[in-house]
């Protein structure tokens, strides 16, 4: 059955290619499960141009009514965009609208990278053992180019404010802990103690003001048989800050996936040292420790934002709900275990 967007992206596709000859024709429009902060679907446009028949697959990427997180498009677009050929692999942006005329949401359309996996059930269900290894030297390599690189040259300071790096910290759990405020529904104990531990033992200044990926963890990314990684998906929480955050969500507790591993695939001090090699960065251990308890916090604020959310009305979708009754509760042990309480 044709979904109803179609003829919508269909139009919104055609008035955006003049070279186009004729109609413009999409089809197999899904929506993609998972992911709570924007809408996915996969599609496929084709047209003629310069006599030649094109074809091509695409995602389209739509705010949903409510979101898990609230974000900004055009973040998430120019942070793909500004990496789209380098070293960290992102797929090609296409067209950004900010206008919900077309779609009745804003939205941006991106090439698809298909024949990909990105999921963690499937990475670790037994048939990728082999590469495991050569998947966690190529997650924290890239992590490491993305650390490494420089967000004023790449532009990005024009859409991601610049904090100071004596403050980097201070403003992102000034951002979490001011969520947690707002839309906790019950009281979280263990998380404010963590805030106040927190505060009580500010980490040193950032070593330079990086692009953060801000979900840089397994599952975000697309992996194929032999291990390389083609694609890093999930740029919604993009920011400039300590590139240190980046590296202590992808080793926070919760994405060990039950493996007692960073991101269950090697030790904490060996994804580390992969990420410094890379990066050319220093992972001091006690730094490390400040922004991994603070990514813990990070952490619960999402999940109570998610049920928020759906408690409010706002999106009744399961995926909103569902993140909120799996992690809350780990999300606590992950704090506690952090802060050696556990």
């Amino acid at each position: 059955m044709t979904h109803p967007l179609e003829a919508r992206v269909a139009a919104y596709i055609a008035g955006r290619m003049p070279l186009a000859e004729g109609v413009v024709e999409v089809s197999g429009l899904e929506r993609i499960s998972g992911g709570a902060s924007r809408e996915t679907y996969r599609f496929v446009a084709r047209w003629n141009e310069g006599g030649y028949a094109r074809e091509r697959r695409m995602i389209l990427r739509r705010d949903p009514p409510a979101s898990l997180i609230d974000t900004e498009r055009r973040v998430e677009f120019e942070a793909y965009r500004a990496f789209h050929g380098s070293a960290v692999p992102v797929p090609q942006m296409l067209w950004l609208e900010e206008s919900p005329e077309a779609l009745g949401h804003p939205f941006f359309i991106a090439e698809e990278l298909a024949g990909f996996e990105a999921s963690p059930q499937t990475l670790f269900a037994g048939g990728y053992d082999a590469v495991l290894p050569a998947v966690a030297e190529r997650k924290w390599t890239i992590l490491g180019e993305i650390a490494k690189a420089d967000p004023i040259a790449l532009g990005l300071d024009k859409v991601m404010a610049p904090p100071p790096l004596t403050s980097c910290w201070s403003r992102e759990l000034d951002h979490w802990e001011a969520l947690i405020d707002k839309d906790q529904a019950e009281p979280l104990p263990i998380t404010r103690a963590a805030i106040r531990w927190l505060r009580a033992h500010p980490p040193p200044p950032a070593q330079k003001l990086s692009v953060v990926h801000g979900d840089f963890r397994t599952g975000n990314f697309l992996y194929d048989a032999a291990g390389e990684i083609h694609g890093v998906l999930d740029w919604e929480m993009a920011h400039l800050g300590d590139p240190l955050e980046d590296l202590a969500w992808s080793l926070q507790p919760i994405w060990t996936f039950g493996r007692g591993l960073a991101g269950g695939l090697v030790s904490q001090a060996e994804a580390a040292a992969i990420w410094a090699r890379a990066s050319g960065l220093a992972a001091d251990p006690a730094a490390l420790h400040w922004w991994i308890l603070f990514n813990c916090v990070k952490g619960q604020g999402i999940w109570v934002g998610s049920a928020a959310a759906f408690n409010r009305g706002g999106n009744k979708a399961p995926i909103m709900v569902y993140p909120a009754w799996w992690l809350i509760n780990a999300q606590d042990r992950a704090m506690l275990q952090v802060m050696g309480r556990l």
